[in-house]
């Protein structure tokens, strides 16, 4: 336990020297919200069930982090470690492999979860956001939009040999999932045909997760998105864990 909270610490440090990554997880999600919500405010809308703009967004946007910070943070920083050599020294360390990718995955979670915190605080406080569902069922919906996404960045970062290599895989996935899914703008607002060929795409079942337990669905009612998570999380892992390479 102590050299996990020591590996966590210092992940911590390292994450906060690159600006890119606290900008993508922390600064712009919320710089989007003030951006619709200038627009558009967050009166109901028949488009959206009754709810506002920023009803909506939010847990999007909170989508939007977990993927950021599972597709693009995670592998590039696992492919780049592997790279510079820094996991081959870690494996002849008395520290366990699994503690440097729990410590890996405790940093992605801290920010995703700060980053979801400022988006709501932001909400709240400007736009009057609301909040229909069960803390404790969006919490768990969380966790697993989260743990599913992490599974998917170990198992590239297991995959791809360099940084840059990694970067650039993780882009071409990530960005079209974060137009086509609903976690960029709502999906109510794209065509039939792009709505249903989403389906297809994981971050779009994070989205409807989400979205719905915010609004106060039951889980019953997103059995579906519940299964496509946790099949990710269950394949994504055992595929990285057979995978994975530290040189």
């Amino acid at each position: 336990m102590v050299a996990l909270l020591r590996l966590v610490r210092a992940e911590f440090r390292l994450f906060a020297r690159e600006p890119i990554g606290l900008f993508f997880s922390l600064a712009f999600p919320v710089l989007l919200l003030l951006l619709f919500g200038s627009i558009y405010g967050n009166e109901p809308a028949d488009i959206f069930g009754g709810l506002g703009t920023i009803d909506v967004s939010v847990p999007a946007y909170t989508a939007m982090i977990i993927g950021t910070t599972g597709l693009m943070s995670l592998p590039i920083t696992v492919a780049g470690y592997r790279e510079k050599g820094v996991l081959r020294r870690y494996r002849v360390t008395p520290v366990a492999p699994v503690t440097i990718l729990v410590a890996q995955g405790a940093v992605m979670l801290a920010m995703t979860i700060l980053g979801m915190a400022l988006l709501i605080l932001v909400g709240v406080v400007v736009y009057g956001l609301t909040f229909h569902g069960r803390a404790g069922g969006f919490a768990l919906g969380f966790l697993l939009s989260c743990l599913g996404f992490y599974a998917l960045g170990f198992l590239l970062g297991a995959l791809l040999p360099t940084a840059r290599s990694t970067q650039i895989v993780a882009m071409a996935i990530f960005y079209p999932m974060l137009f086509l899914s609903g976690a960029g703008m709502p999906r109510e607002l794209l065509p039939l045909g792009i709505r249903r060929f989403s389906e297809v795409l994981p971050l779009t079942h994070v989205v409807t997760l989400l979205r719905g337990l915010w609004v106060g669905d039951p889980w019953g009612s997103h059995l579906k998105e519940v299964a496509v998570l946790g099949a990710l999380v269950v394949v994504g892992t055992l595929l990285a864990a057979r995978l994975f390479r530290w040189e």
